[in-house]
């Protein structure tokens, strides 16, 4: 789970009802965009896909409040619950559709980390001894990564939670933790604030190492947004001292070569979002400082490529199969926000909308189904698939 780019994508690129299906029409192929659909509410977004196309994210329910909701094929969507509460949202699920995220355990109170699963239904998580947990990552041996408060008061801090061990601290460089993301074999990656809030660095964490700081790129602070089953760590650090507005790059970090810099298209900023197995790595890039900015993909042997656009000024892309097809999105010539996908043979595709003005797209399948969210004809937001 990608839980640092979500912001910097919607900075960077601003300058009831059953399934649905429609056709999309873009630069390339005709695509069908499927309307997954809400909870009974008016709204409703997808927050991440499994490879085998499993959906999930969060709903507007009826009469009120937001649901979690995974959706398959098969099953259509179906509402998760919560804790006691009226919000939930699911923000990753792994190979064997086990989903987590956070919910409310009592109406208008604080949240607990959840993992559901077909067989067991809502489980609360707990907490480090705080009142507060959340959940952005799980893998496929169901091991959980989030951020937790604990019983001291102050910062979060980053947890593991497994169904034999329950929730473990994962500590901190010197002040609060967030982890983001979890390996197959259970490396877990995020960012931790070092001693007197200077600064936050990037971390790893295994059971062996316990959390180490990734450093920066000679800068101040850093992020980790991913890591593969390999071991590679993705993330954006900044590349001097400074304030908030220093230049940033796009890094991977491998425990043999340390952190390299990714560098940009030209600009001066450049953020790492995904990567997979193979460790192709994307993200956005301005192309001029100050400049707009525009998806990339990047490769050891053939570095950062501008993907382009759909004819506008930006674009960004958000995640990658392990085929390497990429998806994101991207501003077209009448200025609007369309979701697409992009490969090395066809290029970049608009995929389109539901008939509304926008979509995003935010995960990809390991078929090449596309997940994400659209304006639909009538102005409400919700959840699309993608089919070529």
């Amino acid at each position: 789970m990608r839980i640092f780019g979500a912001v910097a994508l919607a900075v960077l690129l601003t300058g009831a009802a059953g399934a649905s299906t429609g056709l999309a029409r873009g630069a390339g192929p005709a695509v069908t965009a499927i309307d997954l659909g809400t909870l009974g509410g008016n709204f409703s977004e997808t927050l991440a896909m499994n490879a085998s196309g499993q959906v999930v994210g969060e709903s507007a329910a009826a009469p009120f409040g937001i649901h979690a909701f995974s959706w398959t094929q098969t099953g259509g969507m179906v509402d998760l619950g919560t804790l006691g509460g009226n919000f939930s949202t699911a923000r990753a699920v792994n190979a064997r559709g086990q989903v987590v995220g956070e919910s409310q355990i009592t109406v208008g109170g604080t949240s607990h980390a959840f993992s559901w699963t077909r067989s067991g239904g809502m489980v609360d998580l707990g907490t480090l001894g705080g009142t507060f947990s959340t959940a952005y990552g799980v893998n496929a041996r169901g091991e959980v990564v989030g951020e937790s408060t604990i019983a001291a008061g102050g910062p979060s801090h980053a947890f593991l939670w497994t169904k034999a061990g329950g929730m473990v601290d994962l500590g901190t460089l010197g002040s609060g933790s967030i982890a983001g993301a979890v390996s197959p074999s259970g490396q877990v990656v995020g960012n931790s604030e070092l001693a007197g809030l200077v600064a936050a660095h990037a971390f790893s964490w295994t059971a062996k190492t316990g959390m180490v700081d990734l450093g920066t790129l000679g800068g101040d602070s850093s992020t980790a947004t991913n890591v593969t089953p390999s071991g590679q760590v993705i993330g954006v650090s900044s590349i001097v001292p400074g304030g908030p507005f220093v230049p940033t790059h796009a890094f991977s970090w491998t425990q043999k070569g340390g952190m390299v810099d990714l560098g940009t298209l030209g600009g001066d900023q450049s953020l790492a979002e995904d990567v997979n197995a193979s460790g192709e790595v994307v993200g956005l890039s301005n192309i001029a400082p100050d400049g707009s900015y525009h998806a990339f993909t990047w490769t050891q042997k053939g570095g950062m490529v501008d993907l382009g656009t759909l004819g506008g000024a930006g674009s960004s892309a958000v995640a990658v199969n392990a085929s390497g097809q990429v998806v994101g999105e991207a501003t077209t010539a009448a200025g609007q926000g369309h979701a697409f996908s992009w490969t090395r043979t066809g290029g970049m595709v608009d995929l389109g909308t539901l008939g509304g003005s926008d979509s995003l797209a935010n995960a990809v399948d390991a078929r090449g189904d596309v997940a994400g969210s659209s304006f639909t004809t009538g102005g409400e937001f919700h959840a699309t698939l993608w089919r070529t």
